[in-house]
């Protein structure tokens, strides 16, 4: 790993130091309140690059020392030093993940899609674990679950459901389980005992609170039906849900509240989510043409991860990694193992590029 050059931390203080004195004089709410994102940003940035300058300083010291006349210090400063030496790489390592450009939506919450994709009705029913999964890992990690629109598989599952993941960081986090997920397993309808495969996609988009994303009325069309329902008294009586098509892309969004008014206000917020995520996606396939040091998530047409039942093996194809605890990554209670080793590679390759750059 290579050094960082001083030059690189000082601009980082320099930069919190000038954060931090313009907080101190501007009287406008809104910088206010974006100096004070920055700052809260910067702050551990600057602290280690602080720490860092201060320990490389005191390593050149001791060097000078223990090559001065004086034997006594300079079996001292010797002993200081090699010290500096051994705990200098992992302070090192620290401000590096910490000068990884940060993907400006991963304090966003999310829209999580998860839709059955081949084999039918077992498919729809493992939708319906990972739509369980996902909401026990958000259950954990303290964020809210809000189902926006589902549609229920003939036996059970789900053939789509979509939900908003609201907290600080989802995406950060979840922006992993983008693409195909597929499953190994004996169904339940199975008399012969064969293991058969299916599989569901998964997208993960993220929903930042302020989207600038201009949606002209010429542009959609609204169209007001009928919500389905569980039968009984949660059906739906009156022409409440909604659908909104945007003409010049063909996306689709609904939303089956009781109000229509509330209805129309989802569909358009998850209208603009989708456009906000074209617009991201087509940013990402740039930067990678350009670069390769992505795992590749995002595309939900990229197989991702096997479920193998029978061996109660998870196995997530984008790092090689395999665990054989598969019934406690899809409870929910594991699967922060899984993704923490996502984040830990996409952050080495990171790492790898930075060093190719200095």
């Amino acid at each position: 790993m290579a050094s960082i050059p001083t030059s690189r931390l000082e601009q980082v203080i320099d930069r919190f130091d000038e954060v931090e004195a313009r907080m101190g004089s501007t009287t406008d709410s809104d910088e206010i309140v974006a100096l004070s994102r920055e700052h809260s940003e910067l702050r551990p940035v600057a602290e280690k690059a602080r720490a860092l300058i201060e320990l490389q300083s005191e390593l050149k010291d001791a060097e000078t020392m223990m090559n001065g006349a004086d034997k006594e210090m300079a079996e001292l400063a010797s002993e200081e030093y090699y010290d500096i030496k051994e705990r200098l790489p992992a302070l090192e390592k620290e401000v590096q993940l910490l000068l990884i450009p940060k993907d400006v939506d991963d304090k966003a919450s999310v829209v999580l899609e998860v839709r059955a994709g081949t084999g039918g009705d077992e498919a729809a029913l493992f939708a319906g674990d990972l739509f369980r999964m996902y909401s026990r890992y958000a259950q954990l990690e303290g964020w809210k679950v809000d189902v926006v629109s589902m549609s229920e598989g003939d036996v059970g599952g789900y053939k789509e459901v979509i939900a908003n993941i609201e907290g600080d960081g989802v995406f950060g986090r979840m922006k992993w389980e983008s693409g195909v997920h597929r499953v190994q397993r004996v169904p339940d309808t199975e008399s012969g005992g064969r293991i058969h495969t299916s599989a569901a996609t998964v997208a993960v988009l993220p929903a930042p609170e302020n989207i600038e994303i201009e949606v002209r009325q010429e542009d959609i069309r609204i169209d007001t039906m009928r919500s389905s329902g569980a039968g009984g008294q949660h059906v739906n009586t009156t022409d409440s849900a909604v659908r909104i098509t945007h003409l010049p892309t063909g996306i689709v969004t609904t939303s089956s509240e009781k109000s229509q008014h509330v209805n129309r206000e989802k569909a358009m917020d998850q209208l603009k989510i989708r456009l906000y995520e074209r617009e991201r996606a087509e940013k990402d396939a740039a930067r990678a043409e350009a670069r390769s040091e992505q795992i590749g998530s995002g595309d939900r047409s990229q197989k991702v991860r096997t479920y193998n039942f029978p061996e109660n093996r998870v196995s997530d194809h984008r790092i090689n990694l395999t665990l054989y605890s598969l019934d406690k990554v899809i409870a929910g209670d594991k699967l922060d193992e899984v993704i923490t080793a996502l984040i830990s590679e996409d952050q080495a390759r990171k790492l790898a590029a930075m060093d190719e750059d200095a």
